[in-house]
Parts: structure tokens; C-alpha cells; sequence
């Protein structure tokens, strides 16, 4: 693997040549690539089995909770995860959090009623929002500054091989083994990667500044957005004005905690780290919000067959890896590669969106614009987000970048589905082309948050 050499190094002679696979860096790397793979392999065929799972368990009523329960209780872990990172190093969450995780999977995949079945994946939410938080701190305190982009990229190159044959992988399992063993035969091969990273893990001490505890108010933060998003999401989810109320009580819960969650002025996008995690937010959600819709289009619309649908997908995760590996090898400044991502990203959803009216093979260039896009920005607003970080806030910052990231693409895509939803089957086109239309508008606060990523001097 090609190496970068800093300016000075090469004027100096003085440091040898780095790399995120050298010898003082390999394990680490190979540790954290392999635990972010499995966990994207369960994200991504987690869907295909769904359908499978409701009918032998007989809980197609619950079936949306077989995602959302692991989105609400990631959120609620990953928010408490911060700050224990941040007081007690990375280790002991790291390896707790993957501990739960693994229950989870057993829950899930030995469930004999969908109740149990949904709980097995709240668990699963629980313990894998532990573990990303523990890495983002890995790499703050064990890369030098220069490779950290570096490892960015190699944590997007984790989610291409899943993103292409994790559904299909997932669908194969289940035909001819049970959906059971989608859940069940990851747990011999998540332990080795946790076990890979140990010593890397128990050598990176804990920050002397962080805080005593989160307190009181981040405790009831995090719990207050956690349930304002799952009654927000369940109020989107129906049809009606009688949900109206849940889904106020949801958005007040969101509009107490977020704000307690999150760095000041987040919201607002004040420049610097708030415009770093906003823009994380709304560039996940208008991204993730049209790739779940794309299927659906191509497929209602356009007579596209699964396979043939999940090839705009897969041409989307193979532009998001091109961009990710060309941003972390440039010298240019992540801000820069930021804004680009977002300009890709909007283009990308306006082309792809315009491109689902006509033709659905045209969409197939379109998303790998968008991809590209994502490839260029969420590398660099993970360095940046460490960059503007002091050491004892890199685990809380870590957290609030997932914060942004989960809460930004589950709401678009809820609300998407309302908006989709409510133009019914009969205008099923005008309402994807509306829900295409939000996700631009989305995007394109993206592009203006983007502006005002570096403070002013």
C-alpha cells in the first residue's frame, strides 16, 4: 500500500514512512476495518430477512419495530457511550458494547415470538452504538494526525463489500438455512476482530480532564430524544390526524434533548464544530432518505426486478469508495473536501431524481455522483470533528457526529414515507417525486451549512 509522506517528513529524513498498515499500525487497522464490516454486514442484509422473519413469527405488525427498536436504543447508547469513553479510555465500553451486541444477535436469532424477536434487536442497537464511538476515540489518540484520513477512507472501504453482497448474502442464508442463522452465525465471527484489538484497546489511556459523569441532564437528554425520535417515528408512520399528537410529543422530546446532545449552536449552524455535525446530519438523511427510496421507484415505476435495483445501489457504494480513497490521500484541506462531498451529493439526488421520471438505467450514472459525494464528505467531517475536538471531548463529539448521522437519515426517511404515503398508490409517482424534491432541499442545507465548517479567524 502507497504511503503518504508529510512535506516536512520528506525535507527532514528524520521520520520514517507511515502508513495505516505499518508495522506499529496494522493490527489496529485490521481490528477496527473487520469490526466495522461485520457490523455493516448486519445493517445490510438485516432487510432482506425481515419479511421472513414477520411471517414465521407471525409479527408483520411489528415489523417497521425490527428497525426502529435498533435505531432508538443505538441513539440512546451511543449518546451515554461519550462520556464513558471519555472518563474510563476506550476498552472497557469497546468490548462491553460489543459483549451486548453479541447477546442481542443470540436474542434475536433464538426468538420464538416477534416480541422477543424486536427486543433482540433493541439489544443489538444498545451494544453496537458503543463500539463505533470507542473506535472514532482509537483513532484520535492512536493515528497520528496525517493518517487519520487515511483511516476514514479504509472505514468507508468497510462498507462497500457488505453494501454489495450483504443483502444478497443475507437472502441466500435465509433461503436455504433460516433467517435464524443470519443473526446467529455472526457471533463466532464478530469475537475474533474484539479479541484482535484488545491490546491495542487497553493501551490507549483514558483522558485526565474528561468529566467526573455525563450528569443528570445528559442522562435525561438522551433519553429524552431517544423517545422523542421513536414517538416521531411512530406518529410518521401513520396516517391520520390522530397521530398528530405523538408526533409533537416526539419533536418536543427532540427539541429538549437535541440541543443538550449536540455542540451549541449545532442547530443554527454556528461555524466550526457545529456546522461539522449539522452537516453530517442533513447530508446522511438527504443521502440514505433517496437510496431507500430508489428501489422502490425502480421497481414500482420502472418494472425493475430486486436484482436489477440493487445495481444502482451497488454503482453507489462503489462511487462512495472511489471518493473516500481519493480524499484521504489528497493534501487538500477536509473543509474543501466537505463542501465537495455536499455539492456531489446534492447534484447527485436532483440528477437522480430527475433521472427516476424518465428512465431508471438513467439513474444509474446520477447515484454515482451521489455516492461520490458521501465519499468525499463523511471522511473528512469525521477529521475535522477530531481536529476541533480537545482530548477529553472526542468521545462525547464522536457520539454527537452518530447522533447526526442516525437521527438525520431515520426521521428523512420517515418522513419521506408520510409524504409518500399520503399521495397514495393511485399518485404513487408524484409522491416519489416529491419525497426526490425534499431530499434535495435537504441536501442543498447541506451545501450552505458546508460554508461555515472553519471558524472565522
Amino acid at each position: 500500500m502507497t504511503t503518504l509522506i508529510e512535506p516536512e517528513e520528506a525535507a527532514a529524513g528524520e521520520r520514517p514512512r507511515q502508513g495505516v498498515m505499518d508495522g506499529g499500525h496494522r493490527v489496529a487497522t485490521l481490528g477496527i476495518v473487520l469490526v466495522v464490516t461485520l457490523l455493516a454486514f448486519e445493517s445490510m442484509s438485516v432487510g432482506t430477512v425481515m419479511p421472513a422473519v414477520a411471517k414465521d413469527l407471525d409479527g408483520l405488525s411489528l415489523y417497521a419495530w425490527g428497525f426502529s427498536a435498533t435505531l432508538i436504543a443505538g441513539l440512546l447508547s451511543t449518546v451515554l457511550a461519550g462520556g464513558w469513553v471519555d472518563r474510563s479510555g476506550p476498552a472497557r465500553p469497546f468490548m462491553i458494547g460489543l459483549a451486548v451486541f453479541v447477546a442481542g444477535l443470540a436474542i434475536a436469532g433464538a426468538a420464538p415470538t416477534m416480541w422477543l424477536f424486536v427486543a433482540g434487536r433493541a439489544v443489538q442497537g444498545l451494544g453496537s452504538g458503543v463500539p463505533m464511538v470507542a473506535l472514532y476515540v482509537v483513532i484520535a489518540r492512536v493515528y497520528p494526525e496525517h493518517l487519520r484520513s487515511r483511516v476514514f477512507a479504509a472505514l468507508s472501504a468497510a462498507w462497500v463489500l457488505p453494501s454489495l453482497i450483504g443483502p444478497a448474502v443475507g437472502g441466500v442464508v435465509a433461503e436455504h438455512l433460516g433467517w435464524r442463522w443470519v443473526f446467529l452465525g455472526l457471533i463466532p465471527l464478530v469475537i475474533p476482530p474484539g479479541l484482535l484489538l484488545t491490546p491495542t484497546l487497553r493501551g490507549v489511556r483514558r483522558s485526565e480532564s474528561a468529566a467526573d459523569g455525563p450528569g443528570r441532564t445528559r442522562y435525561t437528554a438522551a433519553i429524552a430524544a431517544a423517545g422523542g425520535a421513536g414517538l416521531l417515528l411512530y406518529g410518521l408512520g401513520r396516517t391520520g390526524w390522530a397521530m398528530a399528537p405523538t408526533a409533537l410529543i416526539g419533536l418536543a422530546g427532540l427539541g429538549y434533548g437535541l440541543p443538550r446532545l449536540l455542540p451549541a449552536g449545532t442547530l443554527r449552524m454556528r461555524r466550526g464544530l457545529p456546522s461539522v455535525v449539522i452537516v453530517r446530519g442533513l447530508l446522511s438523511g438527504a443521502f440514505f432518505g433517496a437510496d431507500s427510496f430508489i428501489p422502490l421507484t425502480l421497481t414500482s415505476l420502472h418494472g425493475f426486478s430486486p436484482t436489477k435495483a440493487g445495481v444502482v445501489l451497488t454503482v453507489g457504494a462503489l462511487g462512495w469508495s472511489a471518493a473516500s480513497q481519493i480524499q484521504g490521500r489528497s493534501k487538500r484541506s477536509r473543509a474543501f473536501f466537505a463542501l465537495l462531498g455536499a455539492v456531489f451529493v446534492a447534484a447527485g439526488i436532483v440528477a437522480v431524481t430527475v433521472a427516476l421520471q424518465l428512465s431508471g438505467w438513467a439513474a444509474v450514472p446520477a447515484w454515482i455522483v451521489g455516492g461520490a459525494g458521501m465519499g468525499f464528505a463523511i471522511g473528512s467531517l469525521s477529521v475535522l470533528m477530531l481536529d476541533l475536538s480537545t482530548e477529553d471531548e472526542q468521545g462525547v463529539n464522536s457520539s454527537a457526529l452518530q447522533i447526526a448521522d442516525t437521527l438525520g437519515s431515520s426521521l428523512v426517511v420517515g418522513a419521506a414515507g408520510a409524504l409518500v404515503t399520503g399521495f397514495g398508490t393511485g399518485r404513487l409517482h408524484l409522491g416519489l417525486a416529491a419525497a426526490g424534491v425534499m431530499f434535495a432541499a435537504i441536501a442543498a442545507a447541506g451545501v450552505v451549512a458546508a460554508l461555515r465548517l472553519e471558524a472565522r479567524k
